[in-house]
Formats: C-alpha cells, sequence, structure tokens
C-alpha cells in the first residue's frame, strides 16, 4: 500500500476524524518518523492498525529542492527503480537511504536486497510520497536520460554513424569556434558529459572501456565516482571526437597522446587538459578540467593560518630566494603556486613560468610549455629563462639534480625562485636537495621558506555535528602539542566536529581544504645546514619557534569548525604511511 493510499484509508476508517490527511502527505517536520509516531503525537490511537509493520516505517518529505546525488542515483538503475518503486535517497556512512512508495512489497524488498548485497552497502528504508517519487525518477533524465536519448539516435551501423560524426565535426570546426555544439548523437553525448562533470565540480573526467561497457567516472573531491555506463561500439567514437576537439591524431592508438581544448559551457569558458592511454579493451581518456573561477583562490582562501599567510607573503617580496612547496601528486602545489602568482607584481616585474603542462593562463605572465620529447626539459628552459632578464622565475617542478641546481644558482645571481619538489614534510625539503647532489652551502644562502601541504575535505556550512571530548580525549589532543612553546599551542575545545548530511550537502562536505607545515628558514637554521643538515635539529629549531605540523594544522582546522575530525585523523594515517618526518616525542 503506498503512503497516499495508506492516508486515504485511514480517513476512510476514521481514524483521521481529528485531523487532516494532507498533513501525513506534505509536514516536512514528519521527516524520519514513523505513521505510528505521528498519529501517536497528534492523539490517534495506532494500535487498532492491521499494518503495524508498514507503519513504523518511517516517513521522509522531500523538500521542493531535494536533489541526489550522481552517484547515489547510479546505485540503483532507473529500470529497476521504475519496476519496484523504490529509489535512493542518499548515501552516508556506507548507508544507503532508500525511498519506497509501498514498503510492503515483497518483491521490491527481494529486489532491493539483491543491490544491496552487489553493492556491498547496508540500506535504510523510508516510506517517500508518489509525488517525490516521481520527482527522483526525473532526475535520471538528466545525465544518463540525455545520454541514453543520443544513444537511441545511433540507428545505423557504427562505420556510417561515424562518417556522419565526422562531417559534423567538421562542419563545426569550420564554423568556428571553441563552442561545443550538439547535432550529431556522439557530440551531444560528449557535449552532456563535459556539461555534467562542470555542474557537479568534477576535476577530472575517466572515460575508460571495460569488457562489456564503457565507464564514465567523475572525480569529485578527490574521490572517483562512476557516473555513467554506455555500450561498447559508442567507444571509438567517442574517443575520435574527443580527439578531434584536443588536436590528436585519429590514427594513432598505440601510443599515449596529450592534448587541450577549450569550450563555452554554462556561459563561461573551461578549459580541458586530455591525455589518451592505450589498454587492453581500448584507448582511455582522462580529461583534467581546469576552470578559472574555481582554479585561482586568493591566498586568504587556500587555508593558511594568520601566522603562515604573513610569512608567505613575506616571503614573496624579497628579491631573491628560494620558496619550495612539497607534497605528492594531488596535494594541492600547483593551485598554492597559482595563488602565490596571481599576487605578484605582474605590471613592474619580469615574471617567467616553466610548466608542465600550462594549466591556467594568467594575465602579464610569459608562460612556457615545457617539451621533454624534443629536448625543451626544465633544466634547458631555466637556462634559456635567465637569459630573459626575469626578476620572477617559476619552475613547475624540480625532479633531478640539474634542474635544482640551475635553480639553485639563479636564487643566488638575484632571482626569486618558486617551484615545487616530492618529499613528505617541509623539514624534508632540505635533505632531499642535499641527496640531489646540491651542497648545503648553497642551500643556506637562497632557501628563504619550505612548505608542505595536503588536502583534506571540507565542512559544509552548518552540516556537523558537535561531539563532546572527555578528559582523557583532551589530553591525548594536549600532548600532540605539547613540545610547542606555550604561546602557539592551541586551546583544547570541549566539543569536536563530524560531517553531517543535510539537505544542501548529502554528503556533509564539500570542496577541500589545504593543511600546512611552513618552515621558514632564518639564521639559525641556515647554520644547522651549513653544519649537516641534520634533519632532526631542524626541527627542533623549527618546532621552538612554533612551527606547526600538517597533522597538527589539521586539528585546528578540526577546532575551528573548518574539517570533520574524521580528515584530520585519515590525514595522520596517509601521513604514518608516508613517514613524513617527526621526531618522537
Amino acid at each position: 500500500m503506498k503512503l497516499d493510499q495508506f492516508a486515504e484509508a485511514l480517513v476512510k476508517r476514521g481514524i483521521l476524524d481529528k485531523i487532516d490527511a494532507q498533513d501525513i502527505l506534505s509536514d516536512p517536520s514528519l521527516s524520519g518518523k514513523s505513521i505510528s509516531e505521528v498519529l501517536k503525537e497528534k492523539g490517534v490511537d495506532a494500535s487498532s492498525l492491521s499494518l503495524d509493520s508498514v507503519s513504523d516505517v518511517p516517513v521522509k518529505i522531500l523538500s521542493p529542492d531535494y536533489k541526489v546525488p550522481y552517484d547515489v542515483l547510479n546505485l540503483i538503475p532507473e529500470e529497476t527503480a521504475r519496476t519496484y518503486g523504490f529509489v535512493p535517497l542518499s548515501k552516508s556512512d556506507n548507508i544507503l537511504q532508500i525511498g519506497m512508495i509501498d514498503p510492503a512489497d515483497f518483491d521490491a524488498l527481494d529486489a532491493l536486497n539483491f543491490i544491496a548485497r552487489k553493492i556491498g552497502a547496508p540500506y535504510k528504508i523510508f516510506w517517500i510520497r508518489q509525488s517525490d517519487f516521481e520527482k527522483i525518477l526525473e532526475m535520471y533524465k538528466s545525465l544518463t536520460g540525455e545520454v541514453g536519448e543520443a544513444l537511441h539516435e545511433l540507428e545505423t551501423e557504427l562505420g556510417e554513424e561515424e562518417k556522419k560524426i565526422q562531417q559534423a565535426i567538421d562542419e563545426q570546426e569550420k564554423e568556428g569556434g571553441d563552442y561545443i555544439k550538439e547535432d550529431a548523437p556522439v557530440i551531444k553525448i560528449v557535449a552532456t558529459i563535459l556539461r555534467y562533470a562542470i555542474e557537479g565540480r568534477a576535476s577530472d573526467i575517466h572515460i575508460e572501456r571495460v569488457e562489456r561497457y564503457v565507464k564514465v567516472r567523475f572525480r569529485v573531491d578527490g574521490v572517483l565516482h562512476t557516473s555513467l555506463t554506455l555500450p561498447p561500439k559508442i567507444h571509438s567514437a567517442i574517443v575520435a571526437r574527443i580527439k578531434v576537439l584536443a588536436s590528436l591524431r585519429l590514427d594513432e592508438k598505440r601510443k599515449p597522446q596529450d592534448g587541450r581544448f577549450s569550450a563555452a559551457i554554462s556561459g563561461r569558458k573551461i578549459d580541458f587538459r586530455v591525455s589518451t592511454f592505450p589498454t587492453y579493451f581500448g584507448e582511455k581518456i582522462v580529461m583534467r578540467i581546469l576552470d578559472r573561477e574555481r582554479g585561482f583562490i586568493s591566498m586568504e582562501n587556500l587555508g593558511l593560518s594568520d601566522y603562515n599567510l604573513k610569512l608567505l607573503r613575506s616571503a614573496i617580496k624579497k628579491p631573491h630566494g628560494l620558496i619550495l612547496i612539497s607534497g605528492p601528486t594531488g596535494s594541492g602545489k600547483s593551485t598554492t603556486l597559482y595563488s602565490v602568482l596571481s599576487e605578484l607584481d605582474r605590471e613592474t616585474k619580469n615574471i617567467l613560468t616553466l610548466e608542465d603542462p600550462v594549466e591556467y593562463y594568467i594575465d602579464g605572465i610569459n608562460q612556457s610549455q615545457i617539451r621533454p620529447e624534443i629536448g625543451y626539459t626544465f633544466a634547458n628552459a631555466l637556462r634559456t629563462a635567465m637569459r630573459q632578464d626575469p626578476d620572477i622565475i617559476m619552475v613547475g617542478e624540480i625532479r633531478d639534480v640539474e634542474t635544482a641546481k640551475l635553480a639553485i644558482q639563479a636564487a643566488l645571481t638575484g632571482h626569486l625562485v618558486l617551484s615545487t619538489i616530492h618529499t613528505n614534510s617541509a623539514v624534508g625539503v632540505i635533505p632531499r636537495l642535499v641527496d640531489m647532489g646540491v651542497d648545503p652551502y648553497l642551500i643556506a644562502p637562497t632557501l628563504i621558506l619550505a612548505i608542505a601541504q595536503r588536502l583534506t575535505r571540507k565542512l559544509c556550512p552548518n552540516s556537523y555535528e558537535e561531539i563532546p571530548l572527555d578528559e582523557s580525549e583532551k589530553e591525548l589532543l594536549r600532548k600532540e602539542f605539547e613540545d610547542l612553546p606555550p604561546e602557539f599551542r592551541p586551546a583544547i575545545p570541549n566539543t569536536i566536529v563530524e560531517a553531517k548530511p543535510s539537505k544542501e550537502c548529502p554528503s556533509g562536505t564539500r570542496g577541500r581544504l589545504a593543511v600546512f607545515e611552513f618552515l621558514p628558514v632564518d639564521k639559525e637554521i641556515q647554520h644547522i645546514i651549513l653544519n649537516g643538515a641534520d634533519e632532526e635539529r631542524i626541527y627542533s629549531a623549527a618546532r621552538r619557534k612554533g612551527m606547526l605540523t600538517m597533522k597538527e594544522d589539521a586539528y585546528i582546522k578540526v577546532f575551528n569548525k573548518q574539517i570533520p575530525m574524521s580528515e584530520a585523523q585519515k590525514l595522520n594515517s596517509q601521513l604514518l604511511a608516508e613517514g613524513a618526518f617527526e621526531i618522537e616525542k
């Protein structure tokens, strides 16, 4: 029996004489309560109900703007949802919330149990209105629906269709622009994928052929989600479409290729960096989304403490020296560099960048794309850059001893050099340079600031719950900061925060925030570098001056209700696995 029908039946039986049945179908305050609880609150005796097991299923009233995330929606196919009358609502703590219009439908429950076992997630059932069920079915018509309509247009054999697609592509290129038109079916499919990736705040799109289908995944806040599956016959046409957009060779399928293109989507220009990769079942495509509106973050919004922000601003105002940002791939180093570049004096300074690849174009800065395949490496480019009368040079990455020595030499000869390096901590930058063959007497006078960073998920506003801390938990947190001077120790709060799903933010988190570790190189640390660059002595000296580790910066962001405690704990585990340096306390 559906919720709407159940309410009507209660009216006919006289149980709802004192209340309006419409309240049951529209009152948002009923969400999460069972019918039995609702009736009891309204003074109605529910003991005589013959559907006690059904009436105890909690009700969920969806708000008009309620949206189911794409990754959750895709857990249950649209055909299954229509057939059995249940839809996914949200997923939190690996528990899938299911909305059913008839919780007493045993066939539907059997189907739901089968799906739950398949995806490996427990579920909780909610009773929803027919109108809310229909609303969620409409959501299937977004990404999957639009692509499905395009697939239905592919009535001819693939060979003939590819000719039509290529003709449409050629016509589009002649019409000129970097605007993505949606004439041919495959063009429409690619355009739809790109648009939904942008609207879903994805940073990357993965299109990969597996044995029986083509999988499309979006990376959102660092996590990949399968958003769409396509029939295998369409794979080569999609790859061809993207290759044309990125000016890649259509006939080269055995070797990786790299390219880029721009498209006007939702009224703004978006850049896409494209990489192809040959696999057993066909070429895989990965597209990095480079959105200037999201990619450029001011230094104030990076997640820096006031103290670290002052250190960074002071460092970039110096006429010469070396600033290095460290961390593994995907830790946000490029975002931090672009934030710094956007704040430099581009009018009176000659600023050059050497990048692989150039991700965002910045007015007033001369950006150069490294091309190792033709011998234009970071080292060769840096030699050339020195003849361009630069004031500031940004080197995308220090990967080898030659580039390291040239960057140090540039910093010694009156240039400010910014770069990244792969180490696990800020203190680890110095021994890494020594291991690469740079003499300590060259590091000491040139390195002015070393930064390490990682990314954590950021809490949505008002989408968290406060969890009280007992004295033993507070003491454990105090011990994290005990070797810092008292003036640098944070106050330990009485509560910490964890993400809590909300209507506006189903996961409780949205976007990411960096945590940092800053090592300014002063005279004491220079002296330690010159006398053996001992990592433990550098760390101890920096701690006496108040240096916070990335783990501690994460805890402070928990105290400030910026990130959930689970993210700080996950970061701690990650740092331990990486072997990030920290002396025994």
